[in-house]
Protein backbone atom coordinates (compact mmCIF):
# COMPACT_ATOMS: atom_id res chain seq x y z
CA UNK A 1 0.00 0.00 0.00
CA UNK A 2 2.76 2.37 0.91
CA UNK A 3 4.95 1.66 -2.00
CA UNK A 4 1.92 2.35 -3.94
CA UNK A 5 0.56 5.82 -2.76
CA UNK A 6 4.56 6.27 -3.55
CA UNK A 7 3.85 5.72 -6.79
CA UNK A 8 1.11 8.06 -7.39
CA UNK A 9 2.73 10.73 -5.62
CA UNK A 10 5.94 10.79 -7.65
CA UNK A 11 3.91 10.80 -10.97
CA UNK A 12 2.05 13.53 -9.56
CA UNK A 13 5.20 15.55 -8.75
CA UNK A 14 6.30 14.51 -12.66
CA UNK A 15 3.42 15.95 -14.28
CA UNK A 16 3.47 18.43 -12.22
CA UNK A 17 7.37 19.03 -14.03
CA UNK A 18 6.24 18.13 -17.64
CA UNK A 19 3.56 21.18 -16.90
CA UNK A 20 6.07 23.57 -16.26
CA UNK A 21 8.15 23.27 -18.88
CA UNK A 22 5.62 23.13 -21.43
CA UNK A 23 4.29 26.45 -20.20
CA UNK A 24 6.73 28.56 -18.61
CA UNK A 25 6.21 31.84 -16.62
CA UNK A 26 5.54 34.45 -18.89
CA UNK A 27 8.41 36.94 -19.38
CA UNK A 28 8.02 40.72 -18.36
CA UNK A 29 5.76 42.82 -20.43
CA UNK A 30 8.15 45.78 -21.75
CA UNK A 31 6.40 48.98 -22.95
CA UNK A 32 8.00 51.59 -24.82
CA UNK A 33 6.72 55.23 -24.81
CA UNK A 34 7.53 57.94 -26.74
CA UNK A 35 6.61 61.39 -26.45
CA UNK A 36 7.55 65.05 -27.33
CA UNK A 37 9.07 65.74 -23.85
CA UNK A 38 8.91 64.98 -20.42
CA UNK A 39 8.73 67.14 -17.32
CA UNK A 40 11.76 67.15 -15.11
CA UNK A 41 9.66 68.15 -11.87
CA UNK A 42 12.80 68.45 -9.99
CA UNK A 43 14.77 70.48 -11.33
CA UNK A 44 11.55 72.52 -13.36
CA UNK A 45 12.13 71.92 -16.89
CA UNK A 46 11.54 69.94 -20.06
CA UNK A 47 13.52 67.26 -21.15
CA UNK A 48 13.12 66.15 -24.85
CA UNK A 49 12.94 64.06 -26.61
CA UNK A 50 11.18 61.61 -24.65
CA UNK A 51 11.65 57.71 -25.01
CA UNK A 52 10.70 55.96 -21.51
CA UNK A 53 11.51 52.45 -21.22
CA UNK A 54 8.60 50.43 -18.89
CA UNK A 55 9.36 46.87 -17.76
CA UNK A 56 6.06 45.63 -15.66
CA UNK A 57 5.34 47.72 -13.09
CA UNK A 58 8.31 49.71 -12.65
CA UNK A 59 10.26 52.29 -15.37
CA UNK A 60 13.42 50.70 -16.48
CA UNK A 61 14.94 53.38 -18.15
CA UNK A 62 14.49 57.14 -19.77
CA UNK A 63 16.35 57.90 -22.72
CA UNK A 64 18.65 54.97 -22.83
CA UNK A 65 21.03 54.84 -25.83
CA UNK A 66 19.52 51.58 -27.11
CA UNK A 67 15.98 50.89 -27.38
CA UNK A 68 14.11 47.11 -26.62
CA UNK A 69 12.13 45.25 -28.04
CA UNK A 70 8.50 45.75 -26.67
CA UNK A 71 5.00 46.84 -27.29
CA UNK A 72 5.30 50.64 -28.83
CA UNK A 73 3.28 53.56 -27.49
CA UNK A 74 3.24 56.99 -29.52
CA UNK A 75 2.16 59.62 -27.65
CA UNK A 76 3.39 62.31 -30.80
CA UNK A 77 2.93 65.52 -29.43
CA UNK A 78 1.95 64.92 -26.04
CA UNK A 79 4.34 65.92 -23.03
CA UNK A 80 4.63 62.67 -20.17
CA UNK A 81 4.37 63.98 -16.76
CA UNK A 82 5.01 61.81 -13.25
CA UNK A 83 1.62 60.54 -12.15
CA UNK A 84 -0.22 63.03 -9.75
CA UNK A 85 -0.69 62.46 -6.00
CA UNK A 86 -3.64 63.96 -4.10
CA UNK A 87 -3.03 64.34 -0.36
CA UNK A 88 -6.34 64.44 0.65
CA UNK A 89 -9.04 62.68 -0.87
CA UNK A 90 -12.50 61.66 0.39
CA UNK A 91 -13.68 59.16 -2.28
CA UNK A 92 -16.41 57.01 -0.44
CA UNK A 93 -18.18 60.83 0.11
CA UNK A 94 -19.75 63.29 -2.08
CA UNK A 95 -20.98 66.76 -0.62
CA UNK A 96 -24.80 67.42 -2.44
CA UNK A 97 -27.89 67.51 -1.12
CA UNK A 98 -28.13 64.25 0.63
CA UNK A 99 -24.99 64.20 2.44
CA UNK A 100 -26.06 65.69 5.69
CA UNK A 101 -28.86 62.91 6.51
CA UNK A 102 -26.41 60.12 4.82
CA UNK A 103 -25.19 58.44 8.18
CA UNK A 104 -28.60 57.45 8.71
CA UNK A 105 -29.72 56.43 5.52
CA UNK A 106 -27.39 54.79 3.56
CA UNK A 107 -25.26 51.88 4.53
CA UNK A 108 -21.34 50.94 3.92
CA UNK A 109 -22.48 49.19 0.81
CA UNK A 110 -23.54 52.42 -0.70
CA UNK A 111 -20.84 54.12 0.26
CA UNK A 112 -18.28 51.27 -1.03
CA UNK A 113 -19.81 51.59 -4.72
CA UNK A 114 -19.83 55.70 -4.37
CA UNK A 115 -16.13 54.69 -4.07
CA UNK A 116 -15.65 52.58 -6.75
CA UNK A 117 -17.27 55.11 -9.37
CA UNK A 118 -14.78 58.03 -7.64
CA UNK A 119 -12.01 55.88 -7.41
CA UNK A 120 -12.08 55.72 -10.96
CA UNK A 121 -12.89 58.99 -12.09
CA UNK A 122 -9.85 60.02 -10.12
CA UNK A 123 -7.44 57.93 -11.47
CA UNK A 124 -8.44 58.16 -15.09
CA UNK A 125 -8.20 62.20 -14.18
CA UNK A 126 -4.53 61.94 -13.84
CA UNK A 127 -3.93 60.92 -9.77
CA UNK A 128 -2.53 57.38 -10.00
CA UNK A 129 -1.88 58.27 -5.93
CA UNK A 130 -4.22 59.55 -3.15
CA UNK A 131 -4.11 59.70 0.35
CA UNK A 132 -7.64 59.13 1.87
CA UNK A 133 -8.62 60.97 4.77
CA UNK A 134 -11.55 59.70 6.36
CA UNK A 135 -14.54 57.32 5.69
CA UNK A 136 -16.55 55.66 8.28
CA UNK A 137 -17.33 51.48 8.59
CA UNK A 138 -13.92 50.78 7.61
CA UNK A 139 -15.24 51.48 3.76
CA UNK A 140 -11.97 53.61 2.20
CA UNK A 141 -9.77 50.38 3.83
CA UNK A 142 -12.17 47.85 1.83
CA UNK A 143 -11.66 50.29 -1.63
CA UNK A 144 -7.83 50.62 -1.58
CA UNK A 145 -7.53 46.41 -0.79
CA UNK A 146 -9.91 46.46 -3.72
CA UNK A 147 -8.03 48.67 -5.60
CA UNK A 148 -4.63 46.81 -4.87
CA UNK A 149 -6.21 43.37 -5.44
CA UNK A 150 -7.13 44.85 -9.06
CA UNK A 151 -10.86 44.19 -8.77
CA UNK A 152 -11.63 47.73 -9.57
CA UNK A 153 -9.56 51.05 -11.17
CA UNK A 154 -8.43 53.78 -8.49
CA UNK A 155 -5.35 55.14 -7.73
CA UNK A 156 -3.16 53.60 -5.36
CA UNK A 157 -4.90 54.67 -1.84
CA UNK A 158 -2.67 55.40 1.51
CA UNK A 159 -6.37 55.54 3.59
CA UNK A 160 -6.45 56.38 7.41
CA UNK A 161 -10.24 54.87 8.27
CA UNK A 162 -12.33 56.64 10.79
CA UNK A 163 -10.94 60.37 11.50
CA UNK A 164 -9.96 60.69 15.40
CA UNK A 165 -12.02 63.30 16.84
CA UNK A 166 -14.09 64.53 20.29
CA UNK A 167 -17.53 64.11 21.16
CA UNK A 168 -19.39 66.07 19.38
CA UNK A 169 -16.94 67.24 17.28
CA UNK A 170 -15.93 67.83 13.44
CA UNK A 171 -16.46 63.92 11.55
CA UNK A 172 -18.63 63.11 14.55
CA UNK A 173 -21.86 63.22 12.54
CA UNK A 174 -24.36 66.02 14.42
CA UNK A 175 -27.69 67.04 14.42
CA UNK A 176 -29.32 63.68 15.31
CA UNK A 177 -31.44 62.97 18.26
CA UNK A 178 -29.19 61.11 21.09
CA UNK A 179 -28.43 57.23 20.43
CA UNK A 180 -28.51 57.81 16.40
CA UNK A 181 -25.11 57.69 15.00
CA UNK A 182 -23.36 57.52 18.21
CA UNK A 183 -19.66 56.21 17.57
CA UNK A 184 -17.12 55.29 20.43
CA UNK A 185 -12.88 55.16 19.93
CA UNK A 186 -13.39 52.64 17.14
CA UNK A 187 -15.39 54.88 15.03
CA UNK A 188 -13.29 57.52 15.62
CA UNK A 189 -14.76 59.44 18.39
CA UNK A 190 -12.42 59.33 21.62
CA UNK A 191 -12.13 61.98 24.60
CA UNK A 192 -8.61 61.84 26.64
CA UNK A 193 -5.74 60.35 25.77
CA UNK A 194 -6.69 56.59 26.86
CA UNK A 195 -9.75 56.85 24.21
CA UNK A 196 -7.15 58.40 21.55
CA UNK A 197 -4.78 55.67 21.64
CA UNK A 198 -7.58 53.02 21.83
CA UNK A 199 -9.24 54.91 18.22
CA UNK A 200 -5.64 54.91 16.99
CA UNK A 201 -4.64 51.65 17.43
CA UNK A 202 -7.81 50.30 16.22
CA UNK A 203 -7.64 52.01 12.74
CA UNK A 204 -4.13 50.38 12.48
CA UNK A 205 -5.48 47.35 13.43
CA UNK A 206 -7.85 47.31 10.27
CA UNK A 207 -5.70 48.38 7.94
CA UNK A 208 -5.15 52.26 7.70
CA UNK A 209 -2.18 53.73 6.43
CA UNK A 210 -2.32 57.28 7.87
CA UNK A 211 -4.05 58.59 10.62
CA UNK A 212 -6.36 61.42 10.41
CA UNK A 213 -6.73 64.01 13.55
CA UNK A 214 -9.45 66.76 13.69
CA UNK A 215 -7.49 69.41 15.40
CA UNK A 216 -10.54 71.84 15.35
CA UNK A 217 -13.78 72.27 14.32
CA UNK A 218 -15.01 72.55 10.74
CA UNK A 219 -17.18 73.90 8.02
CA UNK A 220 -19.53 70.90 6.95
CA UNK A 221 -20.35 70.11 10.38
CA UNK A 222 -22.40 71.28 13.29
CA UNK A 223 -20.24 73.31 15.65
CA UNK A 224 -20.72 76.80 16.65
CA UNK A 225 -17.48 77.95 15.50
CA UNK A 226 -15.01 76.81 12.77
CA UNK A 227 -11.92 77.01 14.10
CA UNK A 228 -12.20 76.05 17.75
CA UNK A 229 -9.66 73.69 19.06
CA UNK A 230 -11.13 70.42 19.94
CA UNK A 231 -8.28 67.35 20.54
CA UNK A 232 -5.95 68.58 23.39
CA UNK A 233 -2.22 68.95 22.47
CA UNK A 234 -1.95 66.23 24.68
CA UNK A 235 -4.26 63.99 22.65
CA UNK A 236 -2.40 64.94 19.40
CA UNK A 237 1.12 64.05 20.84
CA UNK A 238 -0.71 60.51 21.88
CA UNK A 239 -1.35 59.91 18.68
CA UNK A 240 1.74 60.61 16.83
CA UNK A 241 3.64 59.06 19.22
CA UNK A 242 1.63 55.81 18.41
CA UNK A 243 1.37 55.82 15.21
CA UNK A 244 4.95 56.93 14.69
CA UNK A 245 5.53 53.43 16.37
CA UNK A 246 3.56 51.72 13.76
CA UNK A 247 5.55 53.48 11.38
CA UNK A 248 2.39 55.94 10.25
CA UNK A 249 2.13 60.02 9.57
CA UNK A 250 -0.63 61.81 11.49
CA UNK A 251 -2.53 64.59 9.16
CA UNK A 252 -4.64 67.05 11.00
CA UNK A 253 -7.42 68.94 9.67
CA UNK A 254 -6.66 72.51 10.98
CA UNK A 255 -8.94 75.80 10.73
CA UNK A 256 -8.42 77.86 13.66
CA UNK A 257 -4.60 79.28 14.87
CA UNK A 258 -4.89 77.56 18.63
CA UNK A 259 -5.57 74.17 16.73
CA UNK A 260 -2.84 74.43 14.18
CA UNK A 261 -0.04 75.38 16.77
CA UNK A 262 -1.42 72.91 19.05
CA UNK A 263 -0.83 70.11 16.36
CA UNK A 264 2.56 71.38 15.11
CA UNK A 265 4.01 71.18 18.58
CA UNK A 266 2.27 67.77 18.48
CA UNK A 267 4.27 66.40 15.75
CA UNK A 268 1.73 66.01 13.03
CA UNK A 269 3.14 65.74 9.67
CA UNK A 270 0.90 67.87 7.53
CA UNK A 271 -1.57 70.59 8.48
CA UNK A 272 -4.92 69.65 6.54
CA UNK A 273 -6.89 73.28 5.45
CA UNK A 274 -4.84 75.66 7.16
CA UNK A 275 -7.43 78.24 6.74
CA UNK A 276 -6.28 80.75 9.94
CA UNK A 277 -2.48 80.02 9.79
CA UNK A 278 -0.64 83.27 10.99
CA UNK A 279 2.82 84.21 11.23
CA UNK A 280 3.67 82.39 14.37
CA UNK A 281 2.35 78.82 13.13
CA UNK A 282 3.78 79.71 9.59
CA UNK A 283 7.29 80.13 11.75
CA UNK A 284 6.97 77.45 13.74
CA UNK A 285 6.01 74.84 10.76
CA UNK A 286 9.36 75.72 8.65
CA UNK A 287 10.96 75.09 12.06
CA UNK A 288 9.59 71.35 12.20
CA UNK A 289 9.54 70.81 8.18
CA UNK A 290 5.71 70.35 8.30
CA UNK A 291 3.60 70.27 5.65
CA UNK A 292 0.52 72.31 4.54
CA UNK A 293 -2.44 70.65 2.79
CA UNK A 294 -4.37 73.73 1.65
CA UNK A 295 -7.15 72.47 -0.44
CA UNK A 296 -8.15 75.70 -1.51
CA UNK A 297 -9.72 75.14 -5.03
CA UNK A 298 -12.53 74.82 -2.55
CA UNK A 299 -13.01 78.31 -2.14
CA UNK A 300 -13.49 79.12 -5.79
CA UNK A 301 -15.82 75.73 -6.06
CA UNK A 302 -18.05 75.59 -3.36
CA UNK A 303 -21.34 76.95 -3.92
CA UNK A 304 -22.34 78.34 -0.56
CA UNK A 305 -26.10 79.21 -1.70
CA UNK A 306 -26.75 75.20 -1.21
CA UNK A 307 -25.46 75.01 1.90
CA UNK A 308 -27.23 75.21 5.11
CA UNK A 309 -27.62 78.37 7.11
CA UNK A 310 -25.08 77.41 9.90
CA UNK A 311 -22.42 75.79 7.38
CA UNK A 312 -22.93 78.86 4.61
CA UNK A 313 -21.96 81.53 7.30
CA UNK A 314 -19.19 79.78 8.40
CA UNK A 315 -17.63 79.20 4.85
CA UNK A 316 -18.23 82.63 4.08
CA UNK A 317 -15.95 84.04 6.87
CA UNK A 318 -13.67 81.21 6.65
CA UNK A 319 -12.69 80.34 2.81
CA UNK A 320 -10.91 84.14 2.05
CA UNK A 321 -9.53 84.33 5.01
CA UNK A 322 -7.61 80.69 4.35
CA UNK A 323 -6.69 82.39 0.77
CA UNK A 324 -5.26 85.13 1.55
CA UNK A 325 -3.55 83.53 4.36
CA UNK A 326 -2.48 80.60 2.00
CA UNK A 327 -0.70 83.56 0.18
CA UNK A 328 1.41 84.56 3.24
CA UNK A 329 2.66 80.97 3.30
CA UNK A 330 3.64 80.25 0.08
CA UNK A 331 5.23 83.68 0.15
CA UNK A 332 7.14 82.34 3.48
CA UNK A 333 8.06 79.47 2.42
CA UNK A 334 6.10 76.78 4.33
CA UNK A 335 6.49 73.22 2.60
CA UNK A 336 3.05 72.63 0.50
CA UNK A 337 1.29 69.27 -0.73
CA UNK A 338 -1.07 69.12 -2.84
CA UNK A 339 -4.45 68.36 -1.91
CA UNK A 340 -7.74 69.23 -2.87
CA UNK A 341 -10.76 67.59 -0.49
CA UNK A 342 -12.13 66.22 -3.42
CA UNK A 343 -16.01 65.31 -2.22
CA UNK A 344 -16.37 68.46 -1.68
CA UNK A 345 -16.58 69.11 -4.89
CA UNK A 346 -17.27 66.70 -7.47
CA UNK A 347 -14.40 63.75 -8.34
CA UNK A 348 -12.58 63.56 -11.39
CA UNK A 349 -12.05 67.97 -10.98
CA UNK A 350 -8.89 67.59 -8.51
CA UNK A 351 -6.82 69.24 -11.26
CA UNK A 352 -8.31 72.85 -10.82
CA UNK A 353 -6.98 72.90 -7.61
CA UNK A 354 -2.92 73.81 -9.56
CA UNK A 355 -4.72 76.93 -11.28
CA UNK A 356 -6.02 77.90 -7.64
CA UNK A 357 -2.64 77.10 -6.20
CA UNK A 358 -1.03 79.75 -8.82
CA UNK A 359 -3.30 82.01 -8.00
CA UNK A 360 -2.39 82.06 -4.74
CA UNK A 361 0.96 82.85 -5.58
CA UNK A 362 2.41 79.33 -6.35
CA UNK A 363 5.21 79.49 -9.54
CA UNK A 364 3.13 76.46 -12.26
CA UNK A 365 6.95 74.25 -11.24
CA UNK A 366 6.12 74.50 -7.56
CA UNK A 367 2.06 73.80 -8.00
CA UNK A 368 3.28 70.53 -9.78
CA UNK A 369 6.04 69.97 -7.26
CA UNK A 370 3.27 70.00 -4.80
CA UNK A 371 1.46 66.95 -6.55
CA UNK A 372 4.82 65.00 -7.66
CA UNK A 373 7.92 64.94 -5.76
CA UNK A 374 6.30 67.04 -2.22
CA UNK A 375 3.13 64.17 -1.77
CA UNK A 376 6.08 61.31 -1.80
CA UNK A 377 8.08 63.09 0.43
CA UNK A 378 5.41 63.16 2.99
CA UNK A 379 3.37 59.97 2.09
CA UNK A 380 7.13 59.28 3.08
CA UNK A 381 7.66 57.16 -0.27
CA UNK A 382 10.54 57.06 -2.52
CA UNK A 383 9.38 55.36 -5.45
CA UNK A 384 7.49 57.72 -7.15
CA UNK A 385 6.97 61.38 -7.88
CA UNK A 386 9.50 61.50 -10.75
CA UNK A 387 10.35 59.95 -14.04
CA UNK A 388 13.17 58.43 -13.55
CA UNK A 389 15.09 54.58 -13.76
CA UNK A 390 13.44 52.32 -10.48
CA UNK A 391 10.31 54.05 -9.82
CA UNK A 392 6.97 52.96 -10.57
CA UNK A 393 5.79 53.47 -13.77
CA UNK A 394 3.23 56.17 -12.81
CA UNK A 395 2.70 58.49 -15.80
CA UNK A 396 0.46 60.54 -17.53
CA UNK A 397 0.73 62.76 -20.51
CA UNK A 398 -1.03 66.12 -21.28
CA UNK A 399 -0.75 68.03 -24.71
CA UNK A 400 0.84 71.05 -23.59
CA UNK A 401 3.87 72.35 -20.88
CA UNK A 402 2.66 72.53 -17.72
CA UNK A 403 5.61 74.57 -16.68
CA UNK A 404 3.11 77.28 -18.46
CA UNK A 405 0.09 76.90 -18.18
CA UNK A 406 -1.46 74.09 -15.36
CA UNK A 407 -4.71 74.05 -16.93
CA UNK A 408 -3.21 71.36 -19.11
CA UNK A 409 -3.14 69.00 -16.43
CA UNK A 410 -6.84 69.50 -16.40
CA UNK A 411 -7.39 67.30 -19.19
CA UNK A 412 -4.61 64.03 -19.13
CA UNK A 413 -4.93 62.56 -22.13
CA UNK A 414 -2.62 59.17 -21.38
CA UNK A 415 -2.69 57.29 -17.97
CA UNK A 416 -0.11 54.51 -17.03
CA UNK A 417 -0.73 53.35 -12.78
CA UNK A 418 2.15 50.72 -12.39
CA UNK A 419 2.96 49.99 -16.27
CA UNK A 420 -0.84 49.24 -16.94
CA UNK A 421 -2.57 51.48 -19.42
CA UNK A 422 -5.41 52.83 -18.16
CA UNK A 423 -6.34 56.32 -21.01
CA UNK A 424 -5.01 56.63 -24.15
CA UNK A 425 -5.16 59.19 -26.96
Amino acid sequence: MYIALMNVAWSLCLSTLLLVAAFPRAEAQTTIIRAKALVDVSAGKLVQPAVVIVKDDRIQSVNPPSVPEGQQVDLRDLILVPGLTDMHTHLTMDVDKDFFDRPVKETAADAALRGARNARKTLLAGFTTVRDVGARDFVDIALMHAIDKGLIDGPQMFAAGHPITITGGHADAGGFAPGIAERGPEGGVADGVDEVLKAVRYQIKHGAKVVKLMATAGVLSFEATVGAQQLSEAEMRAAVEEAARHGLKVAAHAHGKDGILAAIRAGVASIEHGSEIGPEAIALMKERGTYLVPTTYLADALDLTKLPAQQRAKAEKELPLAKQNLREAIRAGVKIAFGTDAAVYPHGQNAKEFASLVDRGMKPADALRAATVNAADLLGVTDRGRIAGGLRADLIAVAGNPLEDVRVLEDPRFVMKAGQIYKRP
